[in-house]
This record gives structure tokens, sequence and C-alpha cells, in this order.
């Protein structure tokens, strides 16, 4: 189908060698969570480029930085994730990870510039800008438990002034590239994470009924946690219970005394969280038992389900079938069990979080996988579509 050039999007056009060279650099050095101090530089330089003066912190390697500070309209605040994923890359890019083992492997160097191609737009918006835009470059979004929202949080990013709409967007290869995907209300999980420590004897594996054996108890409770999706909750109501990984033993002929699981719960209703975790801690100290082991269950809180604002959704919606063409917009049919902490950002401030579609058949792989690799062309839907949102929220 044709695809509309809105202003937005020709102007973000007319930055695509930009965003390209900043997504470039972020690509080649990527940085784990909490240790994105290069990529903080590069941030630091970009922004002062654009004219604007960031704030960085000490002990945090998030960025912060305002465009309008004189403006007396709304308050929009726009986020971008900053941190790489423990992957060795594998896209033939040419400008592939230069560090082994650390990979942009969930398109936060796509973020990154999009937003930054945003703030160039919007810098130049002159009074056509009504009211401040807060950017938000956050450290640490796949930490999975802290993040860096919650410290970002703490730090008042969201205040000083305080933000009326918040905005963010995320790639993802579902969604065909030039789209953008979104859904009123609950969208993603929320994540806990759970590590189990089940203790046995230890000993000779030839004499294993001299146990009680920790592997053979780590492994009924592997079987016995499936159960608990099946049967601990209403059918319909969506819930995830994945060991991702075990650590036991360190030769073949000796029964260890301690085997550990790690995993993820995934929920949506608070009332459902809570009796997951109950479950999980009562399931697990009968199953051990059953066989003479023992079991200590450490039940983390991670990030909380992320509902999009139905009001403030359908507006960025109407603004965007503008800016896009309505056939570029897309609802998203379910719920998904990924998490993000971008939610906790719309437990304090009313907006929404977008999919930036970056679906290209055989070529972009999958989100966190070795040849995942969004093209460019996914920079001037971001930026538009962050600058336009901004814009169309501040003007309404």
């Amino acid at each position: 189908m044709p695809r509309p050039m809105g202003p937005w999007t020709r102007a973000a056009r007319s930055l695509l060698p930009q965003m390209r060279s900043w997504r470039q650099a972020f690509h080649e050095e990527p940085e784990l969570a909490n240790e994105e101090f290069r990529t903080r530089e590069k941030l630091v330089t970009a922004l002062r480029g654009l004219g604007l003066e960031p704030t960085v912190y000490d002990g945090f390697t998030g960025v912060l930085a305002t465009i309008g500070t004189a403006r007396s309209g709304r308050v929009v605040a726009l986020r971008a994730d900053m941190d790489a994923l423990p992957v060795d890359e594998r896209t033939g890019a040419p400008y592939a990870s230069r560090t082994s083992g650390k990979m942009h492997a969930c398109g936060h160097d796509v973020h990154m510039s999009c937003l930054l191609g945003a703030a160039a737009m919007l810098s130049r918006a002159g009074p056509k800008l009504r009211g401040p835009v807060r950017l938000l470059f956050q450290p640490a979004e796949e930490e999975g438990e802290t993040g860096g929202a919650g410290p970002f949080l703490e730090r008042g990013c969201l205040e000083a002034p305080k933000a009326d709409f918040v905005l963010g967007q995320h790639v993802t290869p579902d969604v065909p590239t030039g789209m953008v995907g979104w859904r009123k209300g609950p969208m993603m999980a929320a994540a806990d994470r759970f590590r189990i420590r089940v203790r046995g004897r230890g000993g000779h594996a030839a004499y294993p009924h001299r146990g009680p054996d920790s592997v053979l108890a780590a492994a009924e409770v592997v079987q016995g946690l499936q159960a608990v999706v099946s049967r601990a909750r209403d059918p319909v109501d969506p819930v995830v219970v994945s060991v991702g990984m075990i650590h036991g033993g360190t030769v073949p002929n000796i029964l260890p005394p301690e085997v550990v699981l790690d995993g993820t719960v995934r929920t949506f209703r608070p009332e459902t969280r809570d009796t997951i975790e109950r479950v999980i801690r009562k399931r697990v100290r009968h199953i051990v038992a059953s066989l003479g082991a023992t079991a200590k269950v450490e039940y983390h809180r991670g990030y909380p389900v992320l509902v999009n604002s139905p009001a403030v959704t359908e507006r960025v919606v109407g603004i965007l079938g503008e800016e896009l063409g309505e056939d570029w917009l897309v609802e998203l049919p379910s719920v998904v069990m990924g998490a993000e902490d971008f939610s906790r950002y719309l437990e304090r401030v009313p907006g929404t979080f977008l999919k930036l579609g970056a679906g290209t058949p055989g070529l972009s792989g999958s989100l966190h996988s070795p040849t995942f690799l969004p093209p460019d062309e996914s920079l001037v839907t971001g930026a538009a579509t962050l600058a336009a949102a901004t814009m169309g929220l501040q003007a309404r």
C-alpha cells in the first residue's frame, strides 16, 4: 500500500543519515544493564549537539534532558531504554558488536536513536511546541527485577515539571516494518523471579538409595510447577511458570547435595500473582518432602503489569492515523507474556506503550536472538511517531 508522508515522517526521513549513524555507534559498542557508561557519553554528546544540556547522575547511568523548559503547556515524557543483552551477535552487519558476548539483540539501539531523532525535530519546532518535553534515556530495562525505571523515578524524572503524559515504544518483528502496533488497557505481564534450592544428602551415584537425591527432587519440582499453571488458576487467566536455569553437580558419578532452580512467573491480575506465589511455595515444600529432601524458595516481585491508558491510547492512535495513515496502524490482538519496566511510569502518569514494526521476513530474526537486526526504516517511523504524538497530545 502507498505510504503517507506526514510532516513528521518527512522530517524524520531527512534525519535518517544522522539516526543511522547514532544507531550504528550504539550497536557497535553494546553495554549490559547498569554498565552503560560509554552509551551515556554518546547520548550526552548527541544531546549537546542538539543544543540541549543533559542531566547525568552519580551511581546511575540514566540521562535526562528537557526541551522547551520555559513552555507552560502540557508536559510529555518520552522514554528509550539503553542496555544490551549477553548475546553473541551473528547478524553479519558491518556495524556488528565489537564486544564478544554482548549485543543489542532487543533493539534498544534503535529506541535511543528514534528518541534522539524526535528530540532533533522537536527542538526545531519553535512556538508550535506548547509545553516541555522530557527525554528519558533509561538504563537496565533488561535487568528484570529492579530495572532502571524505578531508580529513575526516585530521581524525579517525571517531576519539576510534572509530566502529564508518558510515551514509549519497542521494536518488534511481529509487526511489519513501517507499521505501529497499539493496545488499550493491559498489554504486558507482570514478571516475578524465583530461586528454589533443593537440598538432599549427596553421595555416590551408585548408591542413590542412601539419598535423598536432590537431582530427582529437583526434577519432580520442575514437573510439579506446571500443575500450578493448569490447576491453580482460572484457565482464561494468562499465567506462565517457567524454569530457565538448573544448576547442580560436578561429575556424573556424584549426587550433589544441592540443586538450584531459577525461573520466572508471568501474570496479569494482582490476586493471581499472590495466588501463584503462595501455591509455588506450598507445592515445592510438599514435593520435596515426599522424597525426603528439603527446599528453600526465594521469590522476588519484578515488573508490574503494563497497562496503557485507554484515553491516551485512543488519542495517540488518532494522531498517528493522521501522520502515518490508518492503514499503517494495527491493534494488537492479545496481551503478551513479556514484561517491561515502562509499566512503572504508567503507574504514575497516564500514557501508552507502542510496538514499532521491525518485521522483515527472513532478515531481522526474533527478539533476543543473535540475528535480530531491525531495518533502518524503523528509525523513520519511530522518530516520527514520538514527535507527532508529542505535539498532538500538547495541542489537545
